[in-house]
């Protein structure tokens, strides 16, 4: 089968690992694969799968931009070129384009929901769901639904999955890890919190850091580790700095590979405010971490309260840190947490199995 992903850019994010692993997954099954977008810093790893890289003047968040009218006929003519099959777009902005490009061609096309969108009047307008739309979770499924009055049996929920073998607790040696805590500027022999996500306001990392001060007035010797770029970072920093918890809190830069610093840490939290899945959990649940998330979006489908995570309100600094700290503390609800998390990603939230969801739509519409 011969497959177009298309989406904005290809840099490092949930959308940018999500469309380099299916483009992964899909040609290890022998299907040819093309990537079209603006570019970004994933396209090398693109190319090292064997994957082509097509670049677009796509760079834009407007859905009316003139870009997406303008690169319109370029899309159109590598459908022809490369004999297309199937067209799947990321992000609304090619979700647009694609409608576009399916009606001039006749080549369906799927889209993927990746979290939530307020729904604006040009994205009602412009609906551009495609002949079948993946929803990363039960939760985004009813947004799609509700919100955009998407037809129910048009939506396939398909859950992100990681290379498995990429997160295992067993990867690095201890030696390893304490040059990668020393690397992050961390004391070897003291509790590691952490996070890896990017540095904006909807990760809720302030409210993490709020936490944090709480924890260290119970343990005086807790860390935290802050993985992630972003427009936040600035307030982030001013902020460890003005609750004076400047010595336990510690910043790192956004990588590839997120199984260096999920390695060093004993819990890993993510205090978002929205999530559409929240595939940094599914990592550290692979690196069998026990995990503390926000209820929110579609969280719950993969932290299941007092089974695979604890789950708290977001926003709610006191309960974070509470969660946060009987995880630290009760060793043996942290192995049971972290142990039912690991065979869940394990057996359920595996590449594999989000490769088969996807063919399998595509076998659908192509049947239509």
């Amino acid at each position: 089968m011969n497959v177009l992903l298309l989406t904005t850019h290809v840099n490092l994010g949930g959308v940018g690992i999500y469309v380099l692993s299916q483009a992964k997954g899909l040609t290890q099954r022998g299907h040819q694969v093309w990537v079209a977008s603006s570019g970004g810093n994933l396209v090398p790893l693109l190319s090292s799968y064997g994957v082509e890289h097509l670049t677009l003047d796509i760079k834009t968040k407007s859905i009316i931009s003139p870009k997406v009218f303008l690169a319109c006929r370029r899309v159109a003519q590598i459908v022809k070129e490369k004999n297309i099959q199937v067209i799947h777009a990321h992000t609304r902005v090619t979700q647009v384009l694609a409608h576009l490009v399916s009606q001039n061609t006749g080549v369906p096309y799927v889209t993927t929901c990746h979290g939530f969108f307020k729904p604006r009047i040009f994205r009602k307008l412009f609906s551009c769901w495609g002949g079948h739309c993946i929803a990363i979770s039960d939760a985004v499924r009813e947004h799609l639904v509700n919100d955009f009055n998407v037809d129910k049996q048009k939506i396939s929920v398909v859950h992100n999955g990681v290379e498995i073998e990429k997160f295992s607790p067993q990867k690095f040696s201890q030696q390893e890890k304490e040059g990668f805590k020393k690397d992050y500027g961390l004391k070897t022999g003291a509790p590691i919190i952490g996070t890896v996500a990017r540095l904006s306001s909807v990760k809720g990392q302030q409210y993490l850091i709020l936490a944090m001060q709480r924890i260290v007035e119970k343990i005086p010797q807790a860390q935290l580790l802050l993985v992630g770029d972003g427009p936040e970072k600035e307030n982030l920093v001013a902020q460890v700095k003005e609750l004076g918890i400047g010595n336990k809190v510690f910043f790192g830069a956004s990588t590839f590979d997120t199984s260096v610093p999920l390695s060093i840490m004993d819990v890993f939290v993510l205090p978002s405010l929205m999530e559409g899945l929240g595939l940094a959990i599914i990592e550290a649940q692979a690196m069998g971490l026990p995990i503390v998330a926000s209820d929110v979006g579609g969280i719950y489908s993969i932290v299941q309260d007092g089974i695979t995570g604890l789950l708290v309100e977001a926003k709610d600094v006191q309960g974070l840190a509470e969660a946060i700290l009987k995880l630290v503390t009760d060793k043996q609800l942290a192995q049971s947490l972290s142990q039912a998390g690991q065979r869940q990603a394990r057996d359920k939230l595996n590449l594999r199995q989000m490769i088969d969801g996807i063919e399998q739509v595509y076998k659908d519409i192509l049947k239509k």
